[in-house]
């Protein structure tokens, strides 16, 4: 091993979670911090905890909601098609509609 291009190994190095829990290991920083330990991680825990540090839940969430109120909006503008053909069939027949109306005139 070459001298002096290795850092230095702390055996005593301070871990700190954000939940408050500390412990000591080894490393070549002196003190590390961290968002989750063995105390509150749920896999350790057995409880469900959401952890979301950049807004992605809620971020996902608003998301959801909008695409929802979209779809009940374009569901509105079709059944609006809908019903703006319906009436321009019964304004002006086809072609169809008329030869069966004079169907059932010419057989009455």
């Amino acid at each position: 091993m070459k001298q002096g291009i290795h850092p230095q190994w702390n055996e005593q190095a301070k871990v700190v979670c954000a939940c408050g829990n500390s412990f000591l290991t080894g490393s070549t920083l002196g003190e590390i911090r961290v968002e989750i330990c063995s105390k509150c991680h749920p896999f350790f825990t057995g409880q469900s905890k959401l952890i979301d540090t950049l807004g992605q839940v809620e971020r996902f969430q608003k998301k959801t909601e909008a695409s929802k109120v979209k779809q009940e909006e374009r569901k509105k503008i079709v059944e609006a098609r809908k019903l703006k053909i319906e009436e321009k069939k019964q304004d002006r027949p086809s072609l169809k509609d008329m030869l069966l109306r004079a169907r059932k005139q010419a057989a009455s």
